[in-house]
């Protein structure tokens, strides 16, 4: 990186740090720290709630999904407009009329404690986890940048966030949200147009597309009723859906940046903001890692996009062997250029189909035992490059600058997100357990102080955890499906509390970890995508409720009838 990349990116980085904390430093209570006066108005909610959701992952390995499979993964977005209306008309006027601090607090009132520290303990493990992977894969960067030790690098970042998070709470996370939204949404499209002015002169969009198409990866709707599909128009309708509805519903770490809403109205705007917005942008960052694989077809890529660990390899006892599988994919890179080149200079000669495919089919050889050779000779270092992609190319290819700023945006999403995961967990384990459990009676200025403590506590956590980061193929898909073994569960929670009048919170409660089961045995025994553990965990919580109950009227009305 240049001087003026650094400038960028630590000028701009700076500033929203120095920014948040001196905006926020006034906030001595508790309503204040957790929920920010109430003093968001619509545009601030939803850029808070799109920046929460937009981590370093998004970047990162977005453009790695679309590059490898195709532009399927958008589809996993298509029934998040949908969840937001429902939000809007179900879930906000009711945790308004409450008063909550957290989600949870709804279910206890409803449902009674047991209920409601369940689903918070069910929220705690799955954003923890999350909030681990959001400190890696910004880390990812300054690792390929600088070569820092990767587990330093983790560290450190972490206890940026974890700064200005514990001075200023959730106003400070709302206040940066804005400013870090500003940097990804000018970053994605410079790097968007920027790439696409990179294709070789007579190759225009149009030209990307149909080479995009040609290889496979132009698959934007998947009408496939196989359940075994990750990504398809009906998992993503439905499966995505019931993700969306339990992600802004019932994740405090997304509650909490529209609870924060002057006003129902506000908050609703907020998610509606969101709603209309968030598939564009989507669409967008997949689209430009699809203009990166086709700029890829007449740039030769590398056999491994990680520097480092190809670095090592080059300087260690297997350098001939992976010099050999360098020379076969370099060759096997210029048969596909040919074939590209007939493709879109001569519009009338369609394009080899079966050789293009055995061409790919090639390279996927080669790469499988690169990945084989790395793991016999390197055991320690990461086999997977998937989320390197991306970074790989801004360093390589792009011009003085715009690297600053795109290295500011992957930080910048990075570090929203997991601001937002520390802030949520510290407010869930404060009002949820800490509050409710121990400390009833005590002091605004005592909840402050131990909310602050619990986001160093759990930074600690996230970081620890984040250090497991590179075990997991691509990045982004970890963080969703961890989220999709949980969420069902808690979305069917919620739903019984707000639809199921008549059923108790014992039988909630029992069905909670029936579902729960149900949806780990399909994760660890079968192959169905993970989109529809959101459909089965909250189906799952509602009907064995209603069984429960039933029984349980059942038993006592016998049990009446035999007592008289």
């Amino acid at each position: 990186m240049s001087v003026l990349d650094w400038i960028v990116l630590i000028g701009s980085t700076a500033f929203i740090v120095i920014f948040g904390i001196w905006k926020t430093r006034k906030n001595k209570n508790i309503e204040g720290y957790l929920q920010g006066n109430h003093s968001a108005h619509w545009w601030t909610v939803g850029l808070s709630v799109m920046a929460t959701q937009a981590s370093a992952i998004t970047f990162l390995s977005t453009p790695g999904q679309a590059y490898s499979e195709g532009m399927g993964f958008v589809q996993f977005y298509f029934g998040l407009p949908i969840a937001m209306v429902i939000i809007c008309i179900v879930f906000i006027p009711r945790y308004f009329r409450m008063k909550v601090f957290t989600v949870y607090e709804f279910l206890e009132q409803r449902f009674g404690l047991p209920t409601r520290l369940l689903a918070a303990f069910l929220f705690l493990i799955q954003r923890g986890l999350g909030a681990s992977i959001t400190i890696f894969a910004p880390s990812i960067i300054f690792s390929a940048i600088l070569g820092w030790n990767l587990h330093l690098t983790i560290f450190v970042i972490g206890c940026v966030v974890a700064l200005y998070t514990f001075v200023g709470g959730t106003a400070a996370v709302s206040v940066t949200h804005k400013l870090q939204m500003a940097i990804m949404i000018g970053g994605i499209i410079t790097a968007f147009a920027v790439t696409l002015s990179f294709l070789p002169d007579g190759i225009g969009f149009t030209d990307a597309l149909q080479i995009a198409g040609a290889s496979g990866r132009l698959n934007v709707v998947d009408f496939s009723l196989n359940l075994n599909n990750r990504y398809t128009f009906w998992s993503g309708i439905t499966g995505g859906t019931f993700l969306a509805l339990a992600y802004f519903g019932t994740d405090q770490s997304q509650a909490q940046r529209y609870l924060t809403g002057q006003s129902i109205k506000q908050s609703r705007l907020g998610l509606l903001f969101n709603g209309i917005f968030k598939v564009p942008m989507q669409f967008l960052i997949l689209l430009t890692g699809l203009m990166v694989y086709v700029f890829y077809q007449f740039h030769a890529p590398p056999l491994f996009f990680n520097t480092h660990v190809e670095k090592e390899m080059l300087a260690s006892s297997a350098s001939a062997e992976y010099t050999q599988l360098q020379q076969e994919w370099k060759n096997e890179h210029d048969t596909k250029q040919i074939l590209y080149n007939d493709l879109v200079r001569n519009d009338n000669k369609p394009i080899d189909q079966a050789l293009l495919d055995q061409s790919m089919n090639h390279e996927n050889e080669i790469r499988s035992k690169t990945k084989k050779l790395i793991t016999t000779t390197l055991p320690d270092a990461e086999s997977n490059d998937r989320d390197y992609l991306f970074i790989r190319f801004i360093l390589d290819y792009l011009p003085k600058g715009i690297i600053g700023l795109l290295i500011s945006m992957i930080l910048a999403a990075g570090m929203s997100s997991t601001a937002s995961e520390l802030n949520a967990l510290a407010s869930t384990t404060t009002i949820d357990f800490y509050k409710r459990l121990i400390r009833k009676d005590a002091s605004d200025k005592h909840f402050v102080y131990a909310s602050k403590a619990f986001v160093l506590g759990w930074a600690v956590i996230a970081i620890c955890f984040a250090y497991y980061g590179a075990l997991f193929e691509n990045l982004i898909q970890f963080v969703n499906i961890v989220g999709s073994i949980f969420y069902g569960t808690v979305l069917g929670i919620f739903l019984s509390a707000f639809y199921l009048k008549y059923v108790s919170g014992r039988s909630v409660f029992i069905s909670a970890l029936i579902a729960q089961a149900i949806v780990l045995y399909f994760f660890l025994k079968t192959d169905i995508g993970f989109l529809w553990y959101n459909v089965i965990g909250c189906g799952a919580v509602m009907i064995f409720s209603l069984i429960i109950e039933m029984l349980n009227r059942m038993i006592r009305r016998n049990e009446s009838q035999l007592t008289t």
